[in-house]
C-alpha cells in the first residue's frame, strides 16, 4: 500500500485482489511425484513439463509477490505442491483477472490461480477444481459501527470483478433502493491494496472482500481497520480449467493426496487459514 499503510510481517491470511504483502511464510512444504497420478495428466501438457498458471496479482495472502518479486502465498504453495505430485514445473504468469477464464478456455493457460469463487454462473464457461473454503467479511476504520447488512447510503471499496463488486453490493445497493432508501455507493479499485487503503484514508466507510484477504489487511493494518461484522455467503475457491478438460481429475487427484499425507493442512496452517481448510477436494462445487 503507498503511503497510509504499510503492510509487513509474515502474511497470514487475505483473499482476492491487491494488497502489498511482504513476507511469505517462514516453512516450506515440499513433496514427491505420485507416479499413478501424474500419468493421468493431458498428454501435451505431460510432455511440456509444465502447468501454465494464470494468476492476478496482488492479493495477499493468497498470492502476491514478496519484497524480491518473486511470487508468492498460500494459493502458490498449495498449486506448487500439486504440481509437484502431477510430476510439474508451475509457468505463473500475471494477468487481468477478468481475463483468466478466457485465455483459459481459449487454450492460454492450463488452470487459473487467482481465489477464484466458484460459481454456477462461471461453471457455465470452466470446471472448478475446489480447494478451500471462504465467505465475505467486512472491515472498517475502528469504531465506525458499520453494518454490512443495513449499508445504504454508505461507500464500501471493493476490488473490481470479485464476486463482492458483481454479486454481493449490488444486490445489496438494489435492496436499499427498493426499500426508499439510498442506495450503496460502491468504489471500485483494480487491487486490494488500494481498497483497503481507501477504509484507511477515510475515502470508503468500509471494504469488503473476502474473508482471508479481509482477516490479512486487518492483521497488517497495525490497527487502522477492524472487522465489521461477522464472516458471511461461505462459497468454495477453486481452480478454473478448460470445461471437460480431464486436468480437472488429475488436479483432484493430487489436492486428495496432498490432504490424506498432511501436506495440505501444512501449507494451510503456514498462512494461518485453518478455518478454510477441507476435507476432500471437489470438481464444480458451486453453492449458488
Amino acid at each position: 500500500m503507498a503511503g497510509a499503510l504499510t503492510l509487513s510481517g509474515c502474511a497470514k491470511n487475505t483473499e482476492t485482489g491487491s494488497g502489498t504483502g511482504s513476507a511469505q511464510a517462514s516453512t516450506e512444504v515440499t513433496v514427491d511425484k505420485v507416479e499413478e497420478i501424474a500419468v493421468t495428466v493431458p498428454g501435451d501438457i505431460r510432455e511440456s513439463g509444465t502447468l501454465v498458471v494464470g494468476v492476478n496479482l496482488p492479493y495477499p495472502p493468497n498470492e502476491f509477490k514478496d519484497p524480491d518479486g518473486k511470487i508468492v502465498g498460500f494459493d502458490v504453495d498449495l498449486m506448487n505442491a500439486v504440481a509437484e505430485t502431477l510430476g510439474l514445473k508451475p509457468d505463473y504468469r500475471e494477468s487481468d483477472f477478468a481475463k483468466i477464464i478466457p485465455a483459459i478456455d481459449g487454450g492460454t493457460y492450463n488452470v487459473g490461480m487467482s481465489s477464484f469463487t466458484d460459481t454456477k454462473e462461471r461453471e457455465k464457461q470452466v470446471d472448478f477444481v475446489n480447494y478451500f473454503s471462504a465467505g465475505t467479511q467486512w472491515a472498517q476504520k475502528p469504531g465506525a459501527g458499520i453494518d454490512p447488512t443495513n449499508a445504504c447510503g454508505k461507500k464500501v471499496a471493493v476490488q473490481a470483478t470479485t464476486v463482492q463488486e458483481t454479486e454481493e453490493l449490488p444486490a445489496k445497493s438494489k435492496a436499499c433502493v427498493d426499500a426508499g432508501k439510498p442506495e450503496i455507493q460502491v468504489i471500485k479499485f483494480d487491487g486490494q491494496d488500494a481498497v483497503t487503503n481507501a477504509v484507511v484514508l477515510g475515502q470508503a466507510d468500509a471494504m469488503s472482500a473476502d474473508s482471508p484477504v479481509t482477516a490479512y489487511a486487518i492483521k497488517q493494518s497495525g490497527g487502522k481497520i477492524e472487522a465489521a461484522g461477522e464472516t458471511f455467503d461461505s462459497a468454495p475457491y477453486g481452480w478454473p480449467v478448460k470445461k471437460g478438460s480431464p486436468l480437472a481429475q488429475s488436479l483432484q487427484k493430487a489436492l486428495d493426496h496432498l490432504i490424506k499425507i498432511g501436506a495440505y493442512k501444512a501449507i494451510v496452517a503456514n498462512w494461518g487459514l485453518e478455518s478454510g481448510m477441507i476435507d476432500v477436494a471437489t470438481i464444480n462445487g458451486a453453492v449458488n
